[in-house]
């Protein structure tokens, strides 16, 4: 499985007040302290007619009532390359009956969804069923914190087992506290504290333990209840301070007034862990038997607290087996009695905190976050074989060579500019910020030799010119060497390139020196060509080597007297037979301990240079190499390209993903290459079937070319196409059908193959 990198979390973030918002900023700082390579960030819910100042890791919010904004964030969220989206769902933070407009996002997004359901609806009505079923269907993934929500979504929503995780509710792993230590900071020492924490609202049941503390004073005196937290922002809009007032009044009447605070704040984590640390018991009187969660009992918990809880399912599961009492909803004499027992019996509290600590260290933030992690990856993983088996029955037929697609340049054409091709796009957008490349010049210049063929329209003079200009350019006299990357404003960002750049260059230059138009041009290819050559003769990169011998037979083809050239030839060409002979077995035929990009232009080049040195020991090995490589990009029963994610690694199948269009043209132009060769027909076979993974014959069963443009999206993967098209992308692409275009006006078998009955002789 391959991890996910790009993560966006969909829910309420702080600093809006509430549980969901609490929740979702922890679990992104957890995900983001997981690894170095992970980047999260957050699709933040703003209810309507408030503003936050959101934290940078806010990148886009959500007007719960616009249904337009919820469109513009999946566009957003897709355009993104997210690996994964992480929805935090509660009834009451989007708009719509029952929250349905969430469903506007879900629905658009490309990406696997793992969906946090924060509440199960045991007896949810018509719409809240609906609701939550399509969300359900929308996700790769539904986590949930107790085994009560998987029970529920499997029996009353029918979700099947194998999509339900249960990952509890994190904590922080914080170092225990003595009371005394805390108490004394915060002005309750000599005290024994009984502490609620949350939004105050009707449903938190203080009233229940408000009417418990004359039975608890009885036994314990110096007892104190201390109600921490603002009142809950909706309660506040619809009511005002009615429910607090009310809560004090009881207070008054009970003539309990000093021994219950109500501490009117929203506190952040620092401030709530001390007054959880202060604590002598925490307390949960909720009324409603459904709640799923409750993130502050979690954290009690977790801070090894005596915890005495009504039987919400959350606390049903958490303190079970004595790591905490439960008492019936309503119950005043029952808490308090309860409470009033704990206070008294020390030995008692101290074996409760050590069955809480027991349990909760699988419950911190850090294992929290691996549990999504890992949850995020078998999503990945079930989504792409989803999309594969929807895709299945719409199979491509088989491509036959004069069927190929026709030469379509818009795209290309829009990527150039006076100065060259660009590097990248944005979807089909010119990136400027990046600038050009001499590898993607070198390919376009490859492209202009190639529809300079019978049967192709020739690119524009002007632009020919233009890739020509670019590789002269390039050239840096002082160091002999081609420089490979440009800056936009035209400054060059190196001395000199890389020598697979420097490899390809050559490459393009023998191409325009035998197959340009020009004359001209043909005379100015050559003569860079033949001063730029010597380098190569110092380089330790296969590729390079490759790239250079396929330059090396366009060139020679021009210049047979050429001794020079010859004999890099004959030293690139035997660096390659010794790198294969060193490296091979009958398990991995093949030049280098693992494989890497543009593989199939190793074997091509020795298959080249045998057929025009007449050296059949260099076809054979190539043949055999290309051969085997196949069988590694094949197994699936369509083409696989070597995927990046295994780029370096020894001896080992390759990756999946992610898969780019230049390998795909690499495999094709080889296979013709072998075709010429020795005139085997399953090698013309096989290009079109490499061709084929362009129009969708692959992993994702996605087209990744626009047939009317000529655009090629520049990749593949686990979950989806890259939909940003590129300089390297669309030249990769149109080459391809250069080749393939070519097999259709090709006879049916090669003029002159060389035999291979004379290996070895």
């Amino acid at each position: 499985m391959t991890a996910p990198r790009r993560i966006a979390l969909i829910g309420n973030s702080l600093p809006r007040r509430c549980g969901i918002a609490t929740f979702t900023t922890d679990l992104l700082r957890a995900i983001s302290n997981s690894g170095p390579n992970l980047q999260a960030c957050v699709v933040a819910m703003t209810d309507r007619d408030q503003t936050y100042d959101y934290p940078a890791s806010v990148v886009l919010q959500i007007r719960d009532d616009n249904l337009q904004e919820y469109a513009r964030a999946a566009a957003s969220l897709n355009a993104g390359r997210f690996d994964v989206v992480c929805l935090q769902h509660e009834f009451g933070i989007f708009g719509g009956d029952a929250g349905a407009h969430i469903l506007e996002l879900l629905t658009r997004l490309t990406m696997p969804v793992v969906t946090t359901l924060h509440t199960v609806l045991a007896s949810p009505s018509a719409i809240q069923r609906t609701v939550t079923e399509r969300i359900v269907e929308a996700s790769a993934k539904v986590v949930v914190m107790a085994d009560k929500g998987r029970e529920l979504l499997h029996c009353v929503y029918r979700v099947p087992h194998e999509k339900i995780e249960v990952i509890a509710h994190g904590i922080p792993d914080f170092p225990f506290v003595a009371p005394d230590t805390a108490k004394a900071r915060l002005g309750f020492s000599g005290r024994s504290v009984i502490l609620t924490f949350g939004l105050l609202s009707p449903s938190k049941g203080i009233e229940v333990m408000v009417d418990a503390m004359p039975s608890i004073l009885k036994r314990q005196p110096d007892a104190v209840y201390v109600v921490l937290g603002a009142t809950h922002p909706n309660l506040v809009r619809d009511q005002g301070e009615a429910y607090r007032e009310s809560l004090t009044a009881r207070v008054r009447e009970l003539g309990v007034e000093d021994h219950v605070v109500f501490l009117n704040q929203f506190v952040d984590q620092a401030t709530l862990l001390e007054f959880i640390s202060m604590c002598d018991v925490y307390v949960t009187p909720y009324l409603n038997e459904a709640q799923m969660t409750s993130g502050t009992l979690a954290y009690s918990f977790g801070l090894r607290k005596p915890v005495v809880s009504t039987p919400y399912w959350h606390a049903r599961e958490l303190l079970a087996d004595g790591r905490g009492i439960l008492v019936s909803f309503g119950d005043a004499a029952g808490i308090g009695h309860e409470i009033a027992e704990l206070l008294t019996d020390a030995p008692r509290r101290q074996a409760m905190r050590k069955r809480a600590y027991a349990t909760s260290r699988s419950m911190t933030w850090e294992r929290t976050a691996e549990r999504y992690i890992t949850t995020f990856e078998h999503a990945r993983q079930g989504h792409r074989l989803k999309v594969i088996a929807r895709a299945a029955p719409e199979a491509i037929a088989p491509l036959s060579p004069a069927g190929a697609p026709d030469m379509r340049l818009e795209h290309f054409l829009s990527m150039c500019d006076d100065t060259g091709l660009f590097q990248h796009a944005v979807h089909s957008v010119p990136d400027r910020a990046h600038g050009y490349c001499v590898d993607d010049n070198a390919r376009a210049l490859l492209l202009a030799c190639a529809l300079n063929e019978p049967g192709e329209q020739p690119l524009p003079e002007i632009l020919t010119g233009c890739f020509a200009a670019f590789g002269q350019h390039a050239w840096n006299p002082d160091t002999r060497r081609f420089r490979n990357f440009m800056g936009f404003n035209r400054t060059w960002l190196e001395d000199r390139g890389s020598e697979d750049s420097h490899g390809r260059t050559l490459w393009a230059l023998g191409g325009c020196a035998r197959k340009d138009a020009s004359a001209s041009r043909r005379r100015w290819a050559a003569t860079l060509f033949a001063e730029a050559l010597p380098a190569a003769a110092a380089f330790r990169s296969p590729r390079a080597w490759a790239f250079t011998l396929l330059g090396l037979d366009a060139y020679c083809a021009t210049a047979p007297d050429d001794l020079h050239a010859r004999e890099i030839r004959h030293l690139l060409a035997g660096k390659l037979m010794s790198s294969l002979l060193s490296v091979e077995t009958p398990d991995w035929v093949w030049f280098e301990e693992g494989l890497a990009y543009d593989n199939a232009r190793l074997p091509q080049a020795l298959v080249a240079t045998g057929m025009a040195t007449q050296t059949p020991s260099y076809v054979e090995a190539g043949l055999r190499s290309l051969r085997w490589l196949t069988t590694q990009q094949g197994a699936t029963g369509h083409f696989r390209p070597v995927g990046t994610a295994g780029f370096g690694d020894r001896r080992k199948p390759p990756r999946a993903f992610d898969q780019q269009p230049l390998e795909a043209t690499a495999t094709i132009a080889a296979c013709l290459t072998a075709w010429r060769a020795d005139g085997d027909a399953e090698w013309k076979t096989l290009a079109t079937k490499v061709f084929c993974w362009f129009l969708g014959s692959n992993d994702l069963s996605v087209a990744l070319v626009d047939s009317e443009t000529g655009s090629c999206r520049d990749g593949l993967h686990p979950d989806r196409a890259n939909e940003n098209c590129g300089g390297e992308s669309v030249v990769s692409y149109l080459l391809a059908v250069a080749d393939i275009r070519q097999l259709g006006r090709a006879d049916v078998n090669p003029k002159n193959p060389v035999s291979l009955r004379a290996v070895g002789t």
